[in-house]
Order: C-alpha cells, then sequence, then structure tokens
C-alpha cells in the first residue's frame, strides 16, 4: 500500500511540474482509506480501461526500473504523447515530491471516517499530554526480504524501545505496537512495566492513520512508517542495527524520504516488486 503511495507521488510530482493530469490506477480500485479515491476518474471503470489500452498497445507503457529511473528519455515518452502508462517501482523526483509535499498530503488524507474513528482511540487511550510512540514491528515477510537484514526478534524491539524512552527522558507516554502478525502482549507489557502499551486492531489504513498521529516512531527500514511520518509531526527511527545506537536517529520525513532506496543502491531493483506493505 504505501510502496504504492511513494510510488505515484514521485509521478504526480513530475506530471504536476509539467502540467499533465495523473490517475492512479491502484488507488482507482484498492486501498479504498484515502480521499484520492473519491476524486474524479479514480473507479473501477477507469482503472479496467487504462489496463485494458495499455495491454493492447493503443497506449504506450513507460518502465522505470534500475538503470532507467531516471533517464531522460522515459520523460521525453511520456512527453510525446497524450495518454501514457507509467509503471515501475523506480521512479524518483525528489525536489519535485517535496515542491508538492501539501498537495501530495491532501490527496493521501485519511478519509473522515477513519480519522474520526482514530482519534476517538487515541483519546480513550492516552490523554493529551502524554507523548505518543509508534512501534511498527514487521515480521511475515521480512524474514526473507533483504536476506532477513530488517527481521528483528521482540528482544531487539525491547532494546529500541528501551533506549528511546530513556533518552526522550518521558514516562508519561503511551505506546501503540502495530503489525503485520499477531503479538505476545504479555511479552510486552511484562517487558514494560509502568508504561501504557495499546495494541490497536485496526485494517492497514487505521494502522497508517495512528501511527501518523504518534510523536515519535520506531521500526525497521519501511515504506509503512515512512508515509506515516509524511503526515504530520512523528520523527523517525529505522531500526538498521540488532543493538540500538545512543541516541537513536529520530528524523523527520524530508530526511528519511531518500533513505528508502538504501537496500537497492547495489542491487536489482526488481527485488522491489516483491516487498509490499
Amino acid at each position: 500500500m504505501c510502496n504504492n503511495i511513494l510510488q505515484y507521488a514521485h509521478v504526480y510530482a513530475w506530471a504536476k511540474e509539467h502540467h499533465r493530469h495523473t490517475v492512479s490506477m491502484r488507488f482507482a480500485y484498492k486501498y479504498q482509506y484515502f480521499h484520492i479515491c473519491t476524486t474524479p476518474h479514480h473507479n473501477i471503470l477507469y482503472y479496467l480501461a487504462g489496463k485494458f489500452l495499455a495491454q493492447w498497445g493503443v497506449i504506450p507503457t513507460v518502465t522505470y526500473e534500475g538503470s532507467t529511473a531516471r533517464k531522460p528519455e522515459n520523460e521525453a515518452r511520456i512527453l510525446a504523447h497524450r495518454n501514457v502508462m507509467v509503471e515501475g517501482w523506480s521512479v524518483r523526483h525528489f525536489d519535485l515530491f517535496l515542491k508538492y509535499f501539501d498537495d501530495i498530503r491532501k490527496l493521501f488524507e485519511f478519509k473522515p471516517a477513519i480519522r474520526r474513528k482514530i482519534q476517538k482511540y487515541l483519546e480513550e487511550t492516552a490523554s493529551s499530554q502524554h507523548l505518543k510512540i509508534g512501534i511498527h514491528i514487521r515480521r511475515g515477510d521480512y524474514q526473507t526480504w533483504c536476506g532477513g537484514k530488517y527481521y528483528f526478534t521482540d528482544e531487539e524491539y525491547l532494546a529500541y524501545i528501551r533506549q528511546a524512552l530513556r533518552q526522550l527522558g518521558n514516562d508519561t507516554c503511551t505506546l501503540y505496537f502495530c503489525s503485520n502478525i499477531p503479538l505476545d502482549q504479555n511479552l510486552f507489557r511484562t517487558a514494560l512495566q509502568g508504561y501504557n502499551l495499546c495494541f490497536p486492531s485496526g485494517n492497514p489504513g487505521e494502522d497508517l492513520c495512528l501511527l501518523s498521529l504518534c510523536d515519535y516512531l520506531i521500526g525497521p527500514l519501511s515504506s509503512f512508517t515512512l508515509v506515516a511520518s509524511m503526515y504530520g509531526k512523528a520523527k523517525l527511527c529505522w531500526m538498521h542495527s540488532h543493538e540500538p545506537s545512543d541516541p537513536l536517529d529520530f528524523q523527520p520525513f524530508e530526511v528519511r524520504l531518500p533513505q528508502l532506496d538504501a537496500p537497492w543502491t547495489t542491487t536489482d531493483y526488481t527485488d522491489f516488486s516483491d516487498y509490499t506493505d
């Protein structure tokens, strides 16, 4: 989901700079959590028409993968046609992304029902004075992705959390644990006695909204936490090592955005196609 947000946002920013209109194929029919899904042409009919026309060569397809990610030829081909299908995980326009950052955030604002639900949950679980720390525990595909480099044990997550609590120096905080697998809640509650721990059970859109409203985020390298930090004030610490640094490196979205590419700087970008949030 979040890979698709970042992919489309780069295309959208480049197109806006060149006065072109865009439609997201993925958000025309899937991940119906965001404002973009309610905007013109984002529906199943446009999705099917686009897929059919591209498949039969009626409109050209421009692919951004690996070494072709920033080739001027791709941009020239897009500008030479009225309608083009753009695909590939490697499209990058960081400067334009930040130039149109406010527009991108508005496009991917959460639908009102989701935001109301999460705001109510936060009000019920923590006072307004509490520091809110979001913990993203990613397992599943991370056991094999990048050779398991970003797969961490519960104890390793706890080490990062304890370091964050020491560093932030705030005992009145609430920890929110979001994961793609069931967690051993008793283990975390026993290890972090005295702190307010919450384990929400929302869908991906609700979890993303919750993390976006936290003050700090901790988790392995992931587009999920990166996009969560895109919405507001949350500073993000990515777990690059199996032992936490002292101090932890919390950074805003603008700093983290280009760092997501790190695992692919010397490898084939096609690995990215198997990595989904």
